[in-house]
Parts: structure tokens; C-alpha cells; sequence
């Protein structure tokens, strides 16, 4: 294993910073002492001093996954795509294999791989892996509900308790670690990986509180890699990571831009990119269905109809992806297979005399301009995302402005600081809020996030439905598409899940959640893009080896 610089400071188918580092980006040209002439990639997060090193890939605040350097480090078995046809890459495995329910995995080791100390990779590392996570609860973030793991031949089978069809990348994305390493690493939970040993493109080769510098491997199973050094930067917020990737101290972000065309893509036109890659994840107004107003079904119907969706994305998301259109929710092109066919084409229009309909009908009145419910009080309500969100704070302001002037609600705006926001989100201590929903290859994570009653089942504080919704025959339906082996009952409980979906406004879709990314072309070419969405262009995912394997220098 090489030895590190001292430390500056402490799918769907079945088988298969606060200070810059002088000239390190692709655009200064400097090769980081590895590669002949090939310039080295700077990687930006806005997330201030970074000051405690760990290259834990299982703790969520280790530097590894802060950073995101962990992905570069340890690699998956497959990796599974967001975008373009959601197809699988099959990774450290060189097969993966369902069976027909989802609950069995068959895994065909890689050969010919090798950890970065020049053990060879083998179906142990695979077992012991998950095996850990089976026996460390901690670990176990995705409830993979993993029953056995045992080497079959040369293979390595996976059992679960529950069908994975709709969780696949779950499993497929885990992180691998080598046994003969973490087997002594005592508690995985809190061990710090000092020398992380794994089957990456890179090793780590120093670490300090503002910048990580990773050297690519010249035995790297997937062959030759074009850039020769990697540089992760953390800067103190996303201004000035926008200025740095703007004159080009750095070349790779995912962040949230203000005028990015202006402030980034503008300074060099012909290299600059920006891509928002749609994914089936929208924006919705979580609403609490536990009091008013928006226990009404009415008025949460009334709601959705005034909502001007084109000015939220043009105003608050700056055009970062598309419009939302669909009354399903889900976002389009990438989710048009998936819609009902009694909901193909049937689009959001803002109709402000059919939402005062539908709320006189219900026994609404209006006393002057004020809307008044059907006891004879005020409508009020408080919309909350937390202070320095700055894309939502627009997007929450443009909805309550919205929504008086057509309605006659009295709607709040209320940015508290990002704990009390979290805390209230989890416990339902709120009106409405501004989420997004997770993303996967099927809609699935967008209906569960918002209406599955499983998730209220863990007590008071809920990490999705945070809107309280109940509909125990909605729940039963996303269960039978998760766990059903059938295509046809799949898409049978799918297009029920959305006509629950539209009638009963579990939620309020508002906009599409893209996945951000910000790339210079100077130095690499290859990334992914709209006319290649072989991946997301965000540096923090698992798929960046993917990423770096494609890159190539640029003419």
C-alpha cells in the first residue's frame, strides 16, 4: 500500500473551501505530481472546514462521505442508473441475478480485482460485508432486511425478507470493504479507517480540514484512468464555490447556483456546464392532514389548482429542470411509462374560478377578501422551510402570494433555522413544508414518501408521510407493487396508487428535483450530459467511478 503524505491536521433488469489550492484545477494545468501532462480535477463542496478525518463509508458525517471521496475509495457490487433507461452496470460483480420476486440475489464476483494494498478481491469480502451490515443494526440505513448471505460455488447469494424490486440500488450501491481489514476494525460504527483500503480508482494520500488529495492507482481493475489526481476542496458556502468554479479553481460541484447562467456557465460558454438531470423525485408541499386547513380535503384540492408551477420553475429553481406538468407527480419525460393511462397528458392548470368552486361547494365563504372555512373562521396556515434555502424561501413566497390573492388565505412564510426545521418535519409540528422525495428507477419512492402508512408505524417522529396521510388501502397497494412478482398486478396497484394520488392530494407536487451538477470541459471530456445520461453529473453519487473511467483528456 502506498504511503500517505503526513496529515496537514488531525436496475431494473434481472441479469447482468475556505482557502483554493494554487493551480489544482483542470483549467491550471497542474498534473498533482502524477500523469505526464494530464491536469488533476478539483471536486467542491460548500460545507465549510471539514476538521476531523474519517474514512468510514457507513458514518453519514465521516469527511469520506461529506466529501464524497468515500465513492472514489470503495466501490458497489453494480450501479445502478437514475437516469436515461435506468439500465445496471454490473461493477464489482461481473453478473447480478434476481429471481422472479425480488428476494434472492446471486452474485458473480469480479476477477482479477484488487484492494489497494495488493490483496486480491474476492466473494469473501462480499459475505463478510454484508454480513456486517446484517449484524450491526447501525449500519443497516436502507432496512435491507437481509435473512442469509453465503458463498454458492463461486457466486455469493443475498436472501431478504422482502421482495427488492423497488430497493435495488439499495443493496447494489453498498460500499464494499475488505475483511481482512474491517475484520479487526473493532466497532465498524465508530472505526476511522486511518488507511482506507479499497478496490477504487484512488487512494487517499493526505487529508487536512480544508482539502483531500486522492492519487489514481496504476493497477486499477478498470483500466488506465485519465485524470491522474484528485482534489476535494471544501468551501465555506456556495458562493464561494460558485466564484471558484467560475474562474476555474474548480472543475466538478453539485450545488444550487442563483443565475447559474450568469454566474457560471456564461464566464466560459464554450466549456462551462451546467446539467440538471430529471429523475422521478419531485418537490411537494408535505401538508398536515392531522388539523386544519389542510385536513380538507377541499381546500388542499383548491390549494393545488392555484399553484402557478411554470413562475416556480423559472423563479425559484432558476429553469433547473423542467417544468412540472403531470397531475401524477411525476416528473416528465423520465416518468411518462409509468403514468395511468387515464392520466396520459392530463397536465396542471391553474384554474382559480374552479378552486373557488370547489371551496364555496364545501361551505367556504369569503368575508371581503379573507377565504373563511366552514365553521365561520379564518384560513391560516404557515408554510416553513429552513432560513438560507434560498431556491425553496422563493419557492414557499411565491405559493403564499399565490394563494392570497386568489384564495383569500391568510398563508405565512416562516424560515427557522435548519435543526428546528428538521425537528418539526419529523414530528409534524408544521402547516405545510417544502420536501422533496427520494428517486429511484421506479415511481415507488415518490408515492411511499408521500402516502405510505408504513412509515408512521415508528412512533412520533417519521422520516417520511411527514404530512401524516392515512389510507390504509393505499398503503396496502404500494406494498403489493413492492413485493409482487407480477407485472401486471405492478402496474395494476401502480395506476390505483395514482388515482389516490390525484383525487385525494396526499401531497401538493410543486416542481421537479433534479440532480445538480457543474463541470468544465477544459481539461476532460466524457462526462455525462443531456445527450448522454449514462449517469447524474453529481460528484457526491456512487456512480463517479463510472464517471472517471469515462473521462478522457480533452483535445
Amino acid at each position: 500500500m502506498k504511503l500517505r503524505k503526513p496529515l496537514v491536521a488531525a436496475a431494473a433488469a434481472v441479469a447482468i473551501g475556505v482557502s483554493v489550492l494554487a493551480g489544482c484545477s483542470a483549467g491550471g494545468g497542474d498534473t498533482g505530481g502524477n500523469g505526464g501532462d494530464s491536469p488533476a480535477l478539483t471536486i467542491a463542496k460548500p460545507d465549510g472546514a471539514i476538521t476531523t478525518e474519517s474514512n468510514n463509508p457507513w458514518v453519514g458525517d465521516s469527511s469520506a462521505n461529506r466529501l464524497g471521496y468515500k465513492n472514489v475509495l470503495f466501490e458497489p457490487l453494480a450501479m445502478v442508473n437514475l437516469v436515461g433507461d435506468n439500465e445496471t452496470t454490473p461493477w464489482l460483480a461481473e453478473k447480478v441475478e434476481w429471481n422472479a420476486d425480488y428476494t434472492e440475489l446471486r452474485v458473480t464476483p469480479r476477477s482479477g480485482v484488487t484492494w489497494n494494498d495488493g490483496e486480491e478481491f474476492t466473494a469473501d469480502d462480499i459475505v463478510f460485508t454484508f454480513d456486517l451490515i446484517r449484524n450491526t443494526p447501525a449500519l443497516d440505513t436502507g432496512n435491507l432486511q437481509l435473512t442469509d448471505v453465503a458463498k454458492d460455488g463461486d457466486d455469493v447469494v443475498l436472501k431478504f425478507a422482502e421482495s427488492k424490486f423497488v430497493k435495488q440500488a439499495q443493496v447494489l450501491h453498498i460500499a464494499i470493504v475488505p475483511e481482512h481489514i474491517w475484520k479487526d476494525a473493532g466497532d465498524p460504527t465508530t472505526f476511522a479507517n486511518p488507511e482506507p483500503v479499497g478496490t477504487g480508482p484512488y487512494t487517499l494520500d493526505s487529508f487536512s480540514s480544508q482539502s483531500v488529495t486522492l492519487q489514481a492507482r496504476d493497477d486499477y481493475w478498470g483500466g488506465d484512468l485519465a485524470v491522474p489526481t484528485l482534489y476535494y476542496i471544501s468551501y465555506n458556502d456556495n458562493t464561494a464555490l460558485t466564484t471558484a468554479l467560475a474562474n476555474g479553481d474548480a472543475d466538478w460541484a453539485q450545488a444550487f447556483i442563483p443565475n447559474v447562467q450568469d454566474a457560471f456557465v456564461n464566464k466560459d460558454p464554450e466549456h462551462n456546464v451546467f446539467w440538471a438531470a430529471n429523475v422521478l423525485a419531485p418537490d411537494v408541499l408535505f401538508v398536515n392532514h392531522t388539523k386544519k386547513p389542510f385536513n380538507d380535503l377541499a381546500f388542499r384540492q383548491a390549494v393545488n389548482m392555484v399553484i402557478d408551477r411554470e413562475a416556480h420553475t423559472e423563479i425559484a429553481r432558476e429553469n433547473a429542470g423542467p417544468v412540472l406538468t403531470s397531475v401524477t407527480g411525476l416528473p416528465t419525460p423520465v416518468g411518462e411509462k409509468y403514468i395511468a393511462p387515464e392520466y396520459e397528458g392530463v397536465e396542471f392548470e391553474l384554474d382559480v374560478d374552479g378552486a373557488r368552486t370547489i371551496l364555496e361547494d364545501a361551505g367556504y365563504t369569503w368575508d371581503g377578501d379573507a377565504l373563511i372555512d366552514p365553521d365561520g373562521e379564518p384560513v391560516t396556515f404557515t408554510l416553513q422551510v429552513p432560513q438560507g434555502w434560498n431556491d425553496y424561501v422563493t419557492g414557499i413566497s411565491l405559493i403564499a402570494d399565490q394563494v392570497k390573492e386568489t384564495l383569500g388565505a391568510d398563508a405565512k412564510v416562516d424560515t427557522p433555522d435548519a435543526d428546528t426545521w428538521w425537528a418539526n418535519k419529523r414530528s409534524g409540528d408544521f402547516d405545510a413544508i417544502m420536501h422533496w422525495t427520494d428517486s429511484g428507477t421506479t415511481p415507488y419512492d415518490l408515492y411511499s414518501d408521500t402516502m405510505d402508512g408504513r412509515w408512521l408505524l415508528v412512533g412520533d417522529e417519521v422520516d417520511y408521510n411527514f404530512g401524516r396521510y392515512e389510507n390504509p388501502r393505499a398503503t396496502e397497494l404500494l406494498n403489493t407493487y413492492a413485493t409482487s412478482a407480477s407485472e401486471e398486478e405492478r402496474t395494476a396497484a401502480l395506476q390505483e396508487i395514482q388515482k389516490i394520488f390525484v383525487e385525494e392530494v396526499p401531497v401538493i407536487p410543486v416542481g421537479t428535483h433534479p440532480y445538480l451538477g457543474e463541470y468544465n470541459t477544459r481539461g476532460y471530456v466524457g462526462w455525462p450530459g443531456e445527450d448522454d445520461q449514462y449517469a447524474t453529473a453529481d460528484p457526491t453519487q456512487v456512480t463517479v467511478p463510472l464517471i472517471l473511467t469515462k473521462l478522457k483528456p480533452a483535445e
